[in-house]
């Protein structure tokens, strides 16, 4: 019996040290809803090196998203239509995006804050 049950711990070893490490793993879908001149949620918390894809829905006129520091700039977010944007922060900080299309009068105040944290 012993050795049916080395036999077995050897093998389960064996599994398991044969997955790669760092294993790719599902992004987190984060819901983003754009209207003039917000977006919700205002702030999103991430952590570093978790992949993410941003999913905007615009419920009035196209919008936009820029965030330089991610090299994110989506221009169409349309009225109705899903957009997503996928990307892993690399660097903990506190990050802003703001609206990429002219979108009315309170366009340059759109803004939508990304805190990564270790």
């Amino acid at each position: 019996m012993t050795r049916v049950k080395l036999a077995v711990f050897l093998a389960v070893i064996f599994f398991v040290s044969s997955i790669p490490a760092g294993r790719a793993e599902s992004p987190r879908r984060i819901e983003i809803t754009a209207k003039r001149f917000t977006y919700n949620p205002e702030v999103i918390t991430l952590k570093r090196g978790e992949p993410v894809v941003l999913v905007l829905h615009s419920i009035d006129v196209t919008h936009g998203l820029k965030i330089a520091d991610f090299n994110i700039n989506s221009k169409d977010i349309k009225k109705g239509q899903d957009t997503e944007l996928q990307f892993s922060p690399q660097q903990t900080g506190h990050y802003v995006g703001q609206c990429a299309h002219f979108c009315g009068k309170g366009h340059g105040a759109m803004k939508l804050q990304i805190d990564v944290v270790p």
